[in-house]
């Protein structure tokens, strides 16, 4: 294939990655035009004045092959050494306080520099749509994302465009100079960038439009290489190291391997009308049950304490987890849950999953969840200096997140909230921003949650095996990466209160009916073990 396919969709598994490393120039925003027609300008006038001086014919710069050679995606003053060394100029440093009219290599980008500026300040920056909605995609999913470009108007641009918050990091021409990193294609610039966002490179995505950028990439042992193309170059972005070549950012598409398909929520059968269908499910199978806490084994209340588990649940929880493993999989601290349901017979996995302990001495903590301890007590300090104003906002401090419950608080002071809980994420770029039912939280910004908590769990208790059949039943939104996690290999069960999109086969309504279920299940397993 000689070129991008336009319409092809490029798929990368987003549970191999946790960041995007993007150049701006290009791939973000329309600007590789202006520096190209101001690197055009800045060599046809100098060579122009050079050849009448020397007597000499004037050979102008070739804004395709010149511009792609020597000077895209490289620092201004590397490119102004690269493009006259190809015609055997050679010119003094100078420094970097010399004028734009100076005979310098300083000179002469700065001189670029202006030329640049003045066209920003007349036209403005436009952004690829395409590529600024991928972003909004993937800081959605809790990818880390940073900004690596060789211009040192990099943070004006961004700032023009609107697009400082999609970036929790910034490697641009200014820090070059301050580090003394070495451009592209060295891959200096993009190895800083990944451990300024916490990443190793091979969990690191990099996307570039330049063959100097994909070459730094490949240089820098990325985890994919992904080249853009924005003008018949798809075969030299090949050869310089891209894995994939796309046309536009609207075809990448980030998606976890084990996503399931989604249906309607008001579109799924009842778990109790189709107790056949789980039954046979299960046929000849041992049943493993996971449960998230509020809103499934307890009504949704309006604060968190209030959440007490019933006797009769209690009962039936303890019954089934005498004949196969239970977990109770939540968002609070471990330890709260475990003191709420009061069953030593039952596995606990707190925070999402980052906090498991059980029977057997059972125990597991999320190394990446401790690092991030220290960040998390900063902001939970931060969020309540914040929020002491704002009448009904709770800030709960957990052992790795911190919620802020916004239930009582007004419907016109919300986005306070929200604009406050986005304030303190952006100073911590090791956190991340979620959501739950009437829930901020700030969990640490790793690729871990319900769903990996589960599979973890088969795997501890040795019960990742065909003969295992695992249900999970859930009412948040956090639930459904469980979901997805048991879709290929047992039931998932969503406690409906509305209508949304979901990964759950089978729907229940209200805890009540989650408890006859879970006396069904228990009555079936009875059954077999006589």
């Amino acid at each position: 294939m000689s070129g991008a396919d336009a319409t092809a969709k490029t798929v990368i598994d987003s549970s191999r990655f946790d960041a995007l490393l993007v150049d701006l120039d290009g791939v973000v925003t329309k600007t590789a035009a202006v520096h190209a027609a101001a690197w055009k300008r800045l060599f046809d006038e100098y060579l122009q004045t050079r050849a009448t001086r020397r007597k000499e014919a004037f050979a102008p710069f070739d804004l395709h092959a010149d511009y792609r050679r020597f000077v895209d995606g490289k620092p201004r003053h590397d490119g102004v050494r690269s493009f006259l060394a190809s015609r055997g100029i050679t010119l003094p440093d100078g420094s970097p306080d010399d004028g734009p009219d100076d005979e310098t290599v300083y000179g002469l980008g700065n001189r670029k520099n202006r030329y640049v500026q003045d066209h920003l300040r007349r036209e403005g920056v436009v952004v690829y749509e395409r590529a600024v909605a991928m972003l909004r995609d993937v800081r959605s999913r809790g990818f880390r994302v940073a900004v690596v470009s060789s211009s040192r108007n990099c943070a004006a641009v961004l700032k023009a465009a609107g697009l400082d918050e999609f970036f929790d990091a910034r490697v641009d021409g200014v820090e070059i100079a301050r580090l003394g990193l070495e451009g592209k294609p060295a891959p200096a610039m993009f190895l800083e960038a990944a451990k300024r966002v916490g990443v190793a490179p091979e969990r690191a995505v990099v996307i570039e439009d330049a063959a100097s950028g994909v070459q730094a990439g490949r240089n820098g042992k990325f985890g994919l290489v992904v080249g853009v193309d924005r003008g018949g170059q798809a075969e030299t972005l090949r050869q310089h190291g891209a894995d994939v070549v796309v046309s536009d950012l609207g075809q990448i598409v980030f998606r976890s391997e084990r996503v399931a398909q989604r249906s309607g929520s008001d579109q799924i059968p009842s778990a109790l009308d189709r107790l056949g269908e789980v039954t046979r499910q299960g046929e000849g199978k041992r049943f493993a049950v996971f449960l998230d806490y509020d809103g499934t084994l307890t009504p949704i209340v309006a604060r968190p304490e209030l959440a007490v588990l019933s006797d009769a649940m209690r009962a039936t929880v303890g019954e089934l987890a005498a004949r196969c493993p239970v977990a109770v999989i939540s968002g609070r601290d471990r330890a709260n849950v475990a003191e709420l349901v009061r069953l030593d017979s039952v596995y606990y996995a707190g925070s999402h999953g980052f906090d498991i302990s059980g029977p057997d001495g059972c125990r597991m903590q999320h190394e990446g969840g401790v690092a991030a301890a220290p960040a998390l007590r900063a902001a939970e300090a931060q969020l309540r200096d914040r929020l002491a104003g704002v009448n009904g906002a709770m800030v709960e401090g957990k052992a790795f997140a911190v919620a802020v419950h916004y239930r009582l608080v007004p419907e016109d002071k919300v986005p306070d909230v929200k604009e406050a809980v986005n304030a303190v994420a952006a100073e911590h770029p090791g956190l991340r921003v979620t959501g739950g039912k009437k829930i901020f939280e700030l969990r640490p910004r790793i690729e871990w949650d319900k769903g990996r908590a589960v599979l973890w769990l088969l795997r501890a208790l040795k019960l990742d095996l065909a003969d295992v059949c695992p249900i999970y039943i859930g009412d948040d939104v956090t639930d459904e990466d469980a979901f997805d996690a048991v879709a290929d290999r047992g039931v998932g069960i969503l406690v409906r209160d509305g209508p949304r999109e979901t990964a759950a086969r089978y729907a229940l309504r209200q805890p009540e009916e989650v408890r006859r279920f879970l006396e069904a299940l228990l009555l079936l397993i009875s059954r077999r073990t006589r």
